[in-house]
């Protein structure tokens, strides 16, 4: 299945790209599942996030690693894949662009999560859609809030 949100701000790619941080990654954590930071080594080629999901009557561990990056005059990105899954997940691969736009005169950048999830039955695939698009829409305020200083 795949999710593809997409959300414009104001600030240039490489601004935007230096607030992709630990205390971000903090904001963008939707209010449910509760989930508690157990690792969080940046979003270049090699790094680990690794979190604790709370569904009050029971905890998964979410690892991913960052498995590509890079940067170029109009794009950067980073691809998270999941190596540790909650178990009603069986793949995921989380591609982060920053895209150059224009606002006029002023730089922009149109943030992308482009989203691939596959659960192990396509019926929950479905399921599980609306509870992802959810989970990712509610980014979007954030970002805006982040980055349309």
């Amino acid at each position: 299945m795949k999710l593809l949100l997409k959300t414009n701000v104001k600030q240039p790619p490489d601004q935007v790209w230096g607030e992709f941080n630990e205390q971000l990654f903090k904001q963008l954590a939707p209010p449910f599942p509760r989930i508690r930071l157990l690792r969080f080594d940046g979003s270049t080629t090699g790094c680990t996030v690794e979190v604790e999901l709370n569904f009050l009557l029971f905890r998964q561990i979410w690892q991913s690693e960052i498995i590509d990056h890079g940067v170029t005059e109009e794009e950067i990105w980073f691809v998270d894949r999941g190596s540790k899954l909650p178990f009603f997940l069986k793949f995921w691969l989380h591609r982060h662009r920053l895209l150059r736009i224009s606002h006029g005169e002023n730089p922009g950048t149109q943030i992308v999560d482009d989203i691939e999830y596959r659960t192990g039955s396509v019926i929950l695939d479905y399921l599980m859609y609306p509870l992802m698009w959810a989970q990712f829409v509610y980014r979007g305020p954030i970002y805006r809030r982040a980055f349309n200083k």
